[in-house]
């Protein structure tokens, strides 16, 4: 692919961001420029289309086209027990504050497809509290939202989940969870029974009610810092008071404006409590 003036690609690729929202009202528009780039350019290479302003053009006149884009632009890089070392800490820090409540709402901001969603209904039964918890699982990704709801994943990915929940503190037999069927595994029913799933683009929807958790893990690192500051709000406000805020590795509350209203659970693990 030919590369144009940069100029001339920056207001092309700023026409794209304000179609998409225009168009379909999802807001790419604050994400950071250099990553959300590259994952256009990989987009076009990988569709043999030369030119920013075409690929425009088919998003405008073919909502198929938009999908297989949105798809691209998503990121969905997860895995069961994701950093068994966090769910280690959830299960010590955070699930004793969750058994003075008796009734927990948990928000999975930014869900993808899935599998960290079935990873905290797992944790919390073995913790005997699902029974009175309701999990929302958000995603601004349709097609990962189903592929959520299925809960089907591939079982080459067992050995890697398999060792991630023994690392995380898991208390039973992993392969306890899920039934294996040619070569995926199916997540039980017992673990989708309390699952909610839901639209919600964090760049542009508002409070999603009052949350006992809020996990947005390896998300806010795509955000620009003005998109971070308001989804930190969002959290603050979509918090109970006392609840936990389960940030990824690489994000931090760090400059946050709302910083002071957050104690510190566990650095390392990004976990934080918002102030009684």
């Amino acid at each position: 692919m030919v590369r144009e003036d940069p100029s001339v690609e920056d207001i092309e690729y700023q026409l794209l961001l304000e179609a998409i929202y225009q168009a379909y009202g999802y807001d790419f528009r604050s994400y950071t420029q250099a990553s959300l780039q590259r994952r256009i350019l990989h987009h076009m290479t990988m569709n043999a289309i030369e030119r920013i302003s075409v690929l425009q053009g088919q998003i405008l006149h073919d909502r198929q086209a938009f999908a297989a884009l949105l798809s691209d632009l998503t990121i969905n890089v997860t895995e069961m027990f994701r950093d068994p070392e966090f769910y280690r800490a959830f299960r010590e820090k955070v699930v004793p504050l969750l058994r003075t409540y008796p009734f927990l709402k948990i928000w999975h901001a930014g869900c993808a497809t899935g599998e960290e969603i079935y990873s905290m209904a797992i944790l919390l039964t073995e913790e005997g509290l699902y029974e009175r918890s309701h999990i929302y699982a958000t995603d601004i990704d349709h097609q990962v939202l189903e592929k959520a709801r299925r809960g089907i994943f591939p079982a080459a990915s067992l050995k890697k989940y398999t060792q991630n929940y023994q690392r995380s503190g898991g208390k039973s037999d992993f392969s306890n969870y899920y039934t294996a069927r040619y070569d995926n595994v199916i997540m039980n029913s017992t673990l989708k029974k309390n699952l909610v799933f839901a639209d919600h683009d964090l760049a542009t929807d508002q409070v999603f009610g009052e949350m006992q958790v809020i996990l947005c893990r390896n998300v806010l690192i795509y955000f620009n810092k003005i998109l971070q500051q308001r989804v930190f709000q969002l959290f603050y406000d979509s918090l109970d008071l006392g609840g936990a805020l389960c940030l990824g590795s690489k994000e931090s509350l760090r400059f946050a404006t709302c910083e002071g209203n957050f104690e510190v659970i566990d650095a390392q693990q990004r976990i934080y409590r918002k102030r009684l």
